[in-house]
């Protein structure tokens, strides 16, 4: 495929992404596929010569699309979003045509410079800490990691690294370990899992997955906290007091706190840890603090959101959120920012030859503060959205997004049949039938799923089933939404 045919067989595949988009309302959100359907689709060997451009285009539409579950559909409502525009997907097709791999400052400059300078224009879109900006004096700095899970686990990494440095030795000088007389053995004393074995990590009970896959993979225990009612918003949030009852009862058993993971915008209720009261704890006590704003993150961007969002935040240790998941960057794009870059790039710094270039002590290396050595340029897709889009936009995007909540959330105030679970918030509704059994919430979440006109999934908090409405597709309207409630209330009188 030469450079013309190159263009020509490109030009097929935007239009069929254009069309795709386009069509939406002509899909179902669900897919109407059972596992395994795609073996009667394809062969089950690789060909061994070439095989025609338009097969391929044929098979996509025959055998990859009907399998696809379509998050851009107007009734797509059953996770968090994963945003979409055109400008990140034409940064995206950038990035690949590019080929970069940007490990170190010197395997390619632009991929370092570029991400350093839009993560400091996110700092100041989303009021953030101007201390976490590349530019500012201080040991700050932000990265952009693939997902909130990734993100994740470098605190904890980072925060288990730190506590073998203070809290087990009681100073910042490297711990000593025992030495190995086998030179070919690695060995690294803040990573050595007898320093380790005593920490305890704490997070809400209504914290993501990711906590837990997190604490599994860095060979450290985490308490579940339960949540309560939150005053303020409604829905479900650990309180200061609940955390230090817990790390007084660590302490009596001879365990060591060091990582507190708080949630703004949890999974099942969109709840809010207050930041404010929980870092006051982690100073005093020297464990580190943070923040996984995975979902909600983006709505920090408008001042009404970041006024109760945001506080806080200048004290902690680390912090991410996902910028595909509501601020039109396609997936994946999670920027993180940590309070002392410096102390954690020592933490994951592992330095060989090739790596080595005459710049490292003047710019910092994004390899020390991720799993993988390779990266991606996603810096562009935030420097093509934010250039072409702009903050005001996406801010607006966002406050749609809560008056269609608000919309819906009315609808099931004034039924007989549903009632509201939370308040609504950030776009998120959370419902319930009305004086019913969980028994009888389940036998609804069949129904739609075997309707397929809706994407909607459940939550459980504290033993209550419930339905999670997130609205986010930027196709969604008033109407969609009304025809949605039309559709459950048919389905829940069956």
């Amino acid at each position: 495929m030469d450079s013309k045919e190159l263009v020509n067989r490109g030009t097929e595949i935007l239009e069929m992404i254009a069309n795709y988009w386009e069509t939406q309302r002509d899909r179902f959100p669900q897919p109407d596929v059972l596992p395994n359907y795609l073996e009667a689709l394809v062969p089950s060997s690789p060909p061994d010569s070439p095989e025609s451009w338009e097969t391929v285009l044929e098979d996509i539409e025959k055998a990859i699309l009907p399998g696809h579950a379509n998050w851009l559909h107007p009734n797509f409502y059953g996770y968090f979003p994963f945003a979409q525009s055109t400008p990140s997907l034409l940064a995206d097709l950038l990035c690949g045509g590019l080929s970069g791999v940007g490990f170190t400052w010197k395997s390619s400059p632009v991929m370092s410079e570029l991400e350093a300078v839009v993560l400091d224009w996110l700092v100041e879109a989303l009021h953030l800490p101007e201390k976490w900006k590349h530019s500012h004096s201080g040991p700050g700095c932000g990265i952009i990691q693939s997902t909130s899970s990734d993100s994740t686990f470098i605190a904890f990494l980072a925060a288990r690294a730190r506590a073998v440095e203070w809290n087990l030795t009681g100073s910042e000088n490297e711990p000593t370990d025992e030495t190995e007389d086998d030179p070919e053995i690695f060995t690294h004393p803040l990573h050595s899992p007898k320093n380790f074995d005593k920490l305890i990590a704490y997070c809400s009970d209504q914290a993501h997955s990711a906590i837990f896959k997190a604490a599994m993979l860095s060979g450290v225990k985490v308490r579940k906290l339960k949540s309560e009612r939150d005053a303020k918003l409604g829905n479900y949030a650990v309180t200061a007091k609940t955390f230090e009852e817990a790390i007084k009862k660590d302490r009596a058993l001879g365990r060591t706190p060091f990582l507190f993971v708080a949630t703004i915008g949890t999974t099942g209720t969109c709840g809010v840890d207050h930041v404010e009261d929980l870092v006051k704890t982690c100073q005093r006590e020297r464990i580190w603090l943070h923040v996984d704003a995975a979902y909600a993150g983006s709505f920090l961007l408008c001042p009404e959101f970041s006024s109760y969002l945001g506080v806080g935040l200048d004290s902690v240790d680390s912090f991410n959120y996902n910028a595909h998941k509501s601020m039109m960057v396609n997936f994946d794009c999670s920027p993180m920012w940590f309070t002392d870059a410096r102390s954690a790039v020592r933490y994951f710094n592992v330095d060989i030859d090739i790596l080595r270039h005459e710049h490292q002590d003047k710019t910092i290396d994004f390899r020390h503060l991720q799993i993988a050595l390779g990266r991606r340029f996603r810096s562009l897709k935030l420097w093509f959205v934010m250039r072409l889009i702009g903050v005001d936009k996406i801010g607006d995007s966002l406050r749609k997004r809560c008056a269609q909540a608000t919309f819906f959330a009315d609808l099931i105030e004034k039924s007989d049949l549903f009632e509201m679970f939370v308040p609504p918030h950030l776009g998120l509704v959370c419902f319930r039938l009305k004086n019913s059994t969980n028994e009888e919430n389940e036998k609804l979440k069949k129904l739609i799923d075997e309707d397929r006109r809706l994407m909607i999934t459940p939550s459980i908090t504290h033993g209550d089933f419930y339905f999670r409405m997130a609205i986010g597709a930027q196709q969604t309207t008033d109407e969609d939404l009304r025809s949605a409630f039309q559709i459950l209330t048919q389905l829940a009188q069956v």
